[in-house]
């Protein structure tokens, strides 16, 4: 009856830490769009220009 309830613990411990993980991934991931969000635009501004000028120029 014990290693029941200690298997039970086990499993709700390792939902909290599944949790944990996916807020950490969720974190980390904000903070690189943060960071690198202004170079992201920057290229795709780029590629929108050239299509543009592309598409102008015949």
């Amino acid at each position: 009856m014990l290693s029941f309830l200690n298997s039970k613990k086990e499993k709700g411990a390792s939902l909290v830490e599944y949790a944990i993980l996916v807020a950490l991934i969720a974190l980390a991931c904000i903070v690189v769009i943060g960071i690198l969000g202004g170079q992201i635009n920057t290229v795709f501004t780029s590629i929108n220009q050239a299509l543009n000028n592309a598409i102008n120029s015949n």
